[in-house]
């Protein structure tokens, strides 16, 4: 059986507030080609299929569309749900969805029941784990009233998969949304929303005598064991994964179980650059033309804050979408505590330096000065009489 490996769609985000619909729909065109070219016969999503719990219309019209294609070029589809979506909401249909070849796995309770698929070799039995709460599995699950972390959430759950499996004949394959040990250096600022605070980690032999695991939650492609790996996502959505390739996995069984794992490489609507200069550089260096029709983060090291950088770099990059200042000499008096730079300097002197440091340089002009003056006069004058 030839298997694709997908996960972390999250139809409906948006990329520093553009939407990223169109530019995902063009991915998934080119996920339906290869699904048709290479013969695949199972397409996995592995969780955050949208990027919310209340998706939008157009968001709900790209999945339909993408699934039907899905089916159209050959393929079954298996899908469960992520920290992002509602299960219930992206489960509403699977009753119905599962007689056309779409399978969607989001109920914690039926995790232990399998969608069982034929090829040539027999059955293979794919379970889907959705992302698991500790704290609402507590009540779903009677028996595990001392549950308390993820690990405890996914020992429970693959504990009650491998006692369905063991009745099973044939090869088994996990689909779950969770974060699990030795992709900490993987996870990058599009999923720190999701980590915050040190999520527990579920270790990779939680998945021991498992044919193949496919992980979703960690957005760049991973391989955990040869039988554990995360996909990725199918679009970058920080400036962090630039570097990272986009795909699946492409996943075959034959009778013994695991055959074979080969990365399929995506497409890149609008590829992620960091660019790293002084504005005056930046604008000017003809290699940075390259990068015009690039998502651009910026970071000037100019000494001085340039005035209305942001308008003037979009001009040359219309899609610049982050800056940030890293002045390339450090001022003096840059390490040390505010109380110390505040220290033995007056009121006048105070104001004097923050309208120097937001001007660019300049500070209070004659009429400003002579209006600071007056203004603190008062203030001190009224600190007296109080």
């Amino acid at each position: 059986m030839r298997i694709l490996h997908t996960s972390d769609w999250h139809i409906g985000r948006t990329f520093h507030g553009h939407s990223t619909l169109a530019a995902l729909e063009q991915v998934l065109d080119a996920l339906v080609a290869e699904v048709r070219a290479r013969g695949v016969q199972v397409v996995l999503a592995a969780g955050d299929i949208f990027d919310s719990s209340t998706p939008s219309a157009e968001a709900v019209e790209l999945l339909d569309d993408v699934l039907a294609r899905l089916r159209e070029a050959g393929a079954q589809v298996v899908l469960t749900s992520g920290n992002h979506d509602s299960p219930a909401r992206l489960g509403a249909k699977a009753a119905f969805a599962r007689h056309a070849g779409i399978h969607v796995l989001t109920r914690s309770d039926e995790l232990a029941l399998p969608v069982t698929l034929a090829d040539e070799h027999g059955d293979v039995h794919f379970y889907g784990v959705p992302y698991l709460e500790p704290v609402r599995q507590r009540t779903a699950w009677a028996d595990a009233a001392a549950m308390r972390s993820q690990r405890d959430a996914l020992d429970y759950a693959m504990a009650l998969i491998r006692a369905d499996s063991a009745g099973r004949p044939g090869r088994t394959v996990v689909l779950a949304h969770t974060f699990v040990q030795g992709a900490e250096g993987e996870s990058c600022d599009s999923e720190q929303r999701d980590i915050l605070g040190g999520v527990d980690k579920v270790p990779v032999s939680t998945f021991d005598g498992i044919d193949y695991a496919a992980l979703g939650h960690i957005h760049g492609r991973m391989r955990l064991a040869e039988n554990v790996r995360y996909s990725g996502a199918p679009l970058h959505f920080s400036f962090s994964e630039a570097a990272k390739p986009r795909g699946g996995w492409l996943v075959d069984l034959d009778a013994d179980g695991l055959a074979g794992v080969e990365w399929v490489d995506l497409p890149v609507p609008r590829p992620l650059s960091v660019l790293t200069g002084t504005l005056d550089g930046l604008l000017a260096d003809p290699a940075h033309g390259a990068f015009a029709g690039d998502w651009i983060s910026a970071i000037l090291t100019d000494n001085t804050r340039p005035m209305d950088a942001m308008r003037r770099l979009q001009r040359r990059f219309p899609w610049c979408a982050t800056l940030e200042f890293r002045p390339s000499v450090v001022a003096a008096d840059s390490a040390h505590t505010y109380a110390e730079l505040v220290r033995g300097r007056s009121d006048q002197e105070l104001i004097d330096g923050f309208l120097t440091k937001v001007r660019n340089g300049e500070g209070a002009t004659g009429d400003e000065a002579e209006l600071i003056t007056d203004v603190v006069a008062e203030y001190t004058n009224r600190k007296v009489l109080a």
